[in-house]
């Protein structure tokens, strides 16, 4: 499977499951209505599970902006590989958060608050104070990809000579599953912790863009949060591992 393809594939699978458990929750009539935020962090670490155990032996399973960039800034992943990465996860989380919303149409139908129909699509903040808000992206961010650079090897070598560039992938499926389940049981709960420009620009143009009945705004005066964040999260983390001797602490 070419690497763009399973950056494609591997964030849809992500963006399904954790759209769609969002939807289940918050939305009229499900059978997981109000079930909380322990459903909602646990189906989402279980989502990136999904997404990492089939793209990583083909990309490394980055399925997510942040990743690529930091593993780039980090001296880990070619440059050249990052735009493509970015728009196949893009293009990931678009598809994943369409298949999501024909899953619950019937839900998004019956549910009257614009804000409950925005919530399976975009993060916000439960508290809009910007700077804060951004403030717990980076860290959030910061967290994920610190933890990933200190607990992956730089490549997977294949017996013909191929070479796979690191991600999640590499660090193993199911601690990368408990990783971004803390996250959000810990740091989670002032912006939906969207650590992952994909997650949030995909679903949220997808938002924009499906006929969705009395939907309301996408939220767009936002959204650089959940972009920017990220970004700068990944920066800082690269940046304390290459102060650290680039891996001297493994």
């Amino acid at each position: 499977m070419d690497a763009y393809i399973a950056e494609f594939v591997g964030t849809s699978l992500l963006i399904t499951m954790g759209s769609g458990v969002v939807a289940n929750v918050v939305l009229n009539g499900t059978k997981g209505n109000n079930s909380g935020w322990i459903v909602i962090t646990t189906a989402w670490a279980l989502g990136v599970f999904i997404g990492v155990v089939v793209a990583g032996p083909y990309s490394g399973a980055h399925l997510n902006p942040a990743v690529s960039i930091g593993l780039a800034i980090a001296g880990l992943f070619d440059w050249a590989e990052v735009p493509w990465y970015i728009f196949s996860q893009i293009l990931g989380a678009m598809f994943g958060a369409g298949v999501s919303w024909l899953v619950y149409k019937d839900h998004f139908d019956a549910t009257d608050e614009p804000g409950l129909k925005f919530a399976p699509f975009g993060t916000a903040p439960a508290i809009r104070n910007l700077p804060s808000n951004l403030f717990s992206e980076i860290i959030g961010t910061s967290v994920l990809i610190i933890v990933i650079l200190y607990s992956t090897n730089p490549v997977i070598q294949y017996t013909d000579g191929e070479e796979i560039p690191i991600g999640l992938g590499a660090l193993g499926a199911l601690p990368v599953a408990f990783l971004v389940w803390v996250i959000g049981l810990s740091l989670g709960g002032t912006t939906g912790y969207a650590i992952n420009p994909a997650r949030d620009f995909g679903p949220r143009l997808m938002h924009q863009l499906l006929p969705i009945k009395g939907k309301g705004t996408s939220d767009w005066a936002y959204s650089w949060i959940p972009i920017l964040g990220p970004i700068l999260g990944a920066a800082i983390a690269a940046g304390i591992y290459l102060l650290l001797g680039a891996g001297g602490m493994v």
